[in-house]
């Protein structure tokens, strides 16, 4: 019997939550009082920490955090970008809808390369039972094992290349610093700081780790939780769409970038689709 079957127990139901809650004159959050003990006190970046995990984090952590936020924030003109502008263009009283098509282009591509990476090094880590390498000599041979098998299945490393930075992301030493700076450059990162290392053996070309895997690294070594990886990756970019809005209003390009697709655009004959359906005789 629940607690609300009892007797005596109201039938209403009830939904507790750790998170916002108000009442006639007051406002909690996170067991908070909103007004006196957060706002102007906690910074948003600390904020958004603390409201996935319900633990504040320590000054080391938010700024690592933060250093996250900063590197996924904007990276030019991004299909991301674009499609924002281009929406703003199309409805200019709707930048909530400029806003969600932006984030909504946050994929395996774009954005999304954060989580992918934060979960493959988790599960690649999580396959060792524990038994994490002592050493760089080790930290090596894990990742040569790593990037061979993933060569094997005919899969890509994620976090691995970029196709702007190909001499090296900027950002990827940069957040390596910081987090081994705070004492917070735990396994993820460390697994994909081999990976980077070795993986030309395994390839026979080298590749940079690019700033969103190196993002998915480091919040996964912040123990923030993997299936919201690439929420982080969309709250950062949002600052980055909203800066993108505000460009938009003082130099416009969104109407010269559909233009020039539309007035270039050329007829050509129709190529219908034909799947790819095997023959009945087999292979």
């Amino acid at each position: 019997m629940t607690d609300q079957e009892q007797p005596g127990h109201p039938t209403t139901p009830s939904y507790p939550t750790a998170l916002g809650a108000s009442t006639r004159d007051t406002i909690t959050l996170l067991g908070q009082d909103l007004a006196a003990d957060v706002m102007g006190s906690v910074g948003f970046g600390e904020l958004s920490f603390w409201l996935a995990t319900q633990r504040r984090p320590s000054p080391g952590e938010v700024r690592v955090f933060e250093a996250v936020l900063a590197a996924l924030a904007d990276h030019g003109f991004t299909p991301t970008a674009i499609v924002t502008r281009l929406t703003y263009l199309s409805a200019p009283d709707s930048v909530q809808g400029a806003l969600a098509a932006g984030l909504l282009g946050g994929g395996s591509r774009f954005l999304g390369v954060t989580e992918d990476t934060g979960r493959f090094l988790h599960d690649v880590l999580d396959s060792v039972d524990g038994d994490l390498p002592a050493d760089e000599a080790a930290w090596d041979a894990l990742a040569v094992t790593t990037v061979a098998a993933q060569r094997a299945e005919g899969r890509f490393v994620p976090g691995l290349g970029h196709h702007v930075h190909k001499d090296g992301d900027p950002r990827t030493p940069r957040l390596m610093q910081i987090a081994r700076e705070e004492g917070l450059f735990g396994p993820h990162l460390a697994l994909f700081d081999a990976i980077g290392r070795v993986h030309a053996q395994v390839l026979g070309k080298t590749l940079p780790l690019n700033g969103a895997g190196v993002c998915g690294a480091a919040l996964a070594d912040l123990g923030l939780p993997l299936e919201l990886l690439r929420g982080f990756a969309l709250l950062a970019r949002t600052a980055g769409l909203i800066g993108q809005l505000a460009e938009e209003l003082r130099r416009p390009v969104a109407n010269e970038v559909f233009l020039a697709v539309d007035l270039n655009n050329r007829s050509v004959p129709p190529e219908p689709y034909v799947p790819d359906v095997p023959s009945a005789g087999g292979p």
